[in-house]
């Protein structure tokens, strides 16, 4: 086991994953790809954890550096030392704490659903240390879980009917070893951030992708037109959650969005 210490940060590394103290709380953190490859930051959604990633992981891992981790108060991750620290700026301190400790300077950010809220607020309140931002099943207005569900149902039958396969959930992808924080972690971060002005603050190139079922579309579609630089993907036969719903679309749908950022 290996221990660093650096002021605010320490570290220790096990097999079961690597763990950073933070501001009062201990983050799960995980790594995977080559320390060249292009860094890329991940936001999961809510109720979920750094799982939900697992198989866009497993299929990217070789192009990408991936970097993932549980907020606080989320998946493995400790509750927040204050309840104040449900904040998206406080995320966003942890954030740069996690690049940091991994030397990244600069990453590409990708998001779904609640995490795209705390990515888009990320890269909003530190713009320097942001190339691109994908912010996927992407809302800054009020959710509608039930609208949700029901989209997703209709995206499922459509794919049954279209012969495409269904991915299974990764395990523990809604596994929290403080359940009674989850809530807290997602909802009481939201509360006092003006995400609609974030969105006029995103200086870098953004992809929002969506998928047709998902009421997070409209949403999605102001975002779009708010942005300085940003463009919008629709995916079609998916619902809200398109990351675990279609990891292998999710994959592609990033891949080549971060292909033509190359091509400019």
């Amino acid at each position: 086991m290996g221990f660093v210490s650096q002021n605010r940060l320490m570290v220790y590394c096990a097999e079961e994953g690597m763990k950073l103290s933070v501001e009062g709380a201990t983050l799960e953190v995980e790594c995977a790809g080559p320390a060249e490859a292009p860094p890329v930051l991940l936001w999961h959604g809510a109720a979920c954890t750094l799982r939900q990633w697992d198989l866009v992981v497993d299929d990217l891992r070789d192009r990408f550096r991936l970097i993932r981790f549980d907020v606080r108060g989320a998946g493995q991750s400790s509750p927040a030392a204050d309840p104040a620290q449900y904040s998206f700026e406080q995320y966003g301190r942890d954030a740069l704490a996690i690049l940091d400790h991994f030397g990244v300077e600069r990453t590409h950010v990708w998001s779904m659903a609640w995490g795209s809220r705390a990515a888009l607020a990320f890269c909003s309140l530190h713009p320097e240390r942001v190339l691109s931002a994908a912010f996927f099943d992407a809302s800054v207005d009020a959710a509608d879980p039930k609208a949700q569900r029901e989209g997703g149902k209709r995206a499922r039958s459509l794919q049954d009917a279209a012969g495409i396969q269904r991915f299974p959930m990764p395990e523990g992808w809604n596994t929290h070893a403080n359940g009674q924080d989850v809530v807290n972690a997602s909802l009481g971060a939201a509360r006092s951030f003006d995400l609609p002005a974030a969105v006029a603050r995103l200086g870098m190139p953004v992809l929002v992708a969506t998928g047709a079922h998902d009421p997070n579309l409209a949403s999605s579609r102001r975002i779009v037109a708010a942005a300085p630089d940003a463009c919008l993907v629709v995916m079609e036969n998916v619902g809200h959650g398109s990351v675990l719903q279609r990891p292998d679309l999710a994959a592609a749908t990033f891949t080549n969005f971060h292909a033509g950022l190359a091509l400019n």
